[in-house]
C-alpha cells in the first residue's frame, strides 16, 4: 500500500557536502525515516548552475517579487546564471514523476517562504522566496512542498507527508484506467480524508463526481485532482477530526456493545480535550472495523493514510 515513490530534495539535506562552505545539512528524519517510504531526487541549484563548491555566499537583493541573486562579497550578479538553470531545471524534473519537493529553508535558491532579501540601505526582510524553489513551485502549482524547519512542526509534517502519499495514490488510480468508474472509486475511498480537511472541498468534490458525466473525462480529472490538491492543503483540526470520528461511530450504532460504545465516546472526548493524539481512538475504530467486519471502513485511507512507522499521528 505504500510503496517508495519519488520526491524532490535539497540535496544538503541528505548530507551532500555541497553548501556554500563546503558543508551539509543532515536530517535524519528525512534520511533515516521518510526515506524508508520515498525516493528522493537531490537537486543542489547553486552547484548544478555552475557555481562550485565552496563558493562565495548569496544573497536576494532588492524587490521581493523579482529579487536579484547576489554574492555577499564581490557583489557579482549571479541571477541570469540562475534564472536560465531553473528553467532547464524545472523542464527535467518533469519526467521525474515527483510527488512533493522538500526545500532547503532559508537559502537564496531554494527557501520556499520567509527568505531574507536585502534591501539597497542593506537591511534585510524575510518576503522573499528562493529563485529555483520560485521556479518550481511556479512550473508544478499541485505538487505538495515543504521546507526543512517547517516540517519540525508535527501538523506541518504529517499534513504534508499525507499530501504526498495522496497525490502518489491518486496517481497510481488513474494511470492505467483513467475513466469514470477509476474516479468514483478513488472518491470513495478518500471521502473521510477530504471532510478532515474540508467541509466545502468535500460537498464540492462529491457534487463534481456525482455530475462528472456532464464533462469531458480529462476535464474532470483535472477539476478533481485541483480541487482534491487545494483542499489537503487545509490542516486539519481537532474539531475537523471529532467530526470525522464521530461520522466513523455512526457505522457501528447496531453493533456496539455498551461498554464498548462508552468506551470509544471517552476516548474521543479525552482526543477533544488533547489528552490523547489521534492514533489513539483511530486504533481503537481500527480495531472495531475488523472485529465488525465493516468492508466499506475498511477502504477509507483517512484510517491509514501513511505508514505507521512514521509515528505522525501520534503527535497530532
Amino acid at each position: 500500500m505504500h510503496g517508495n515513490f519519488r520526491i524532490g530534495i535539497s540535496s544538503c539535506l541528505l548530507g551532500n557536502m555541497v553548501r556554500w562552505n563546503a558543508g551539509h545539512k543532515l536530517d535524519r528524519f528525512l534520511t533515516n525515516t521518510l526515506g524508508r517510504f520515498v525516493e528522493y531526487v537531490p537537486v543542489c541549484p547553486e552547484v548544478e548552475a555552475g557555481f562550485g563548491i565552496p563558493r562565495e555566499s548569496l544573497r536576494l537583493v532588492g524587490d521581493p517579487i523579482k529579487p536579484r541573486l547576489i554574492t555577499f562579497k564581490s557583489k557579482t550578479d549571479r541571477t541570469e546564471e540562475m534564472t536560465l538553470w531553473a528553467k532547464k531545471r524545472v523542464k527535467e524534473l518533469e519526467g521525474e514523476d515527483l510527488c512533493g519537493f522538500i526545500f532547503k529553508s532559508d537559502s537564496p535558491s531554494s527557501g520556499m517562504i520567509r527568505v531574507k532579501v536585502y534591501n539597497d540601505k542593506g537591511m534585510p526582510e524575510k518576503k522573499g522566496v528562493g529563485m529555483f524553489a520560485r521556479a518550481y513551485m511556479d512550473h508544478f502549482p499541485l505538487i505538495p512542498v515543504e521546507d526543512d524547519g517547517r516540517l519540525h512542526d508535527p501538523a506541518i509534517r504529517e499534513n504534508f507527508i499525507e499530501r504526498i502519499f495522496t497525490l502518489k495514490r491518486w496517481r497510481d488510480s488513474i494511470a492505467n484506467l483513467p475513466k469514470m468508474a477509476t474516479l468514483i472509486d478513488f472518491h470513495t475511498r478518500n471521502k473521510l480524508l477530504f471532510l478532515s480537511h474540508s467541509q466545502k472541498h468535500y460537498r464540492l468534490m462529491g457534487k463534481l463526481v456525482a455530475e462528472g458525466k456532464k464533462l469531458p473525462l480529462k476535464e474532470l480529472l483535472d477539476r478533481y485532482v485541483h480541487l482534491m490538491m487545494d483542499a489537503l492543503a487545509l490542516k486539519t483540526t481537532t474539531k475537523k477530526n471529532i467530526n470525522v470520528l464521530q461520522h466513523l461511530m455512526g457505522y457501528f450504532k447496531k453493533q456496539l456493545s455498551g461498554d464498548e460504545k462508552q468506551e470509544l465516546l471517552e476516548i474521543l472526548d479525552q482526543y477533544r480535550r488533547e489528552l490523547v493524539p489521534l492514533i489513539v481512538p483511530i486504533t481503537l475504530i481500527n480495531h472495531y472495523v475488523r472485529k465488525y467486519d465493516q468492508d466499506y471502513l475498511k477502504q477509507q485511507t483517512y484510517l491509514n493514510p501513511h505508514p505507521l512507522e512514521l509515528k505522525l499521528r501520534t503527535h497530532v
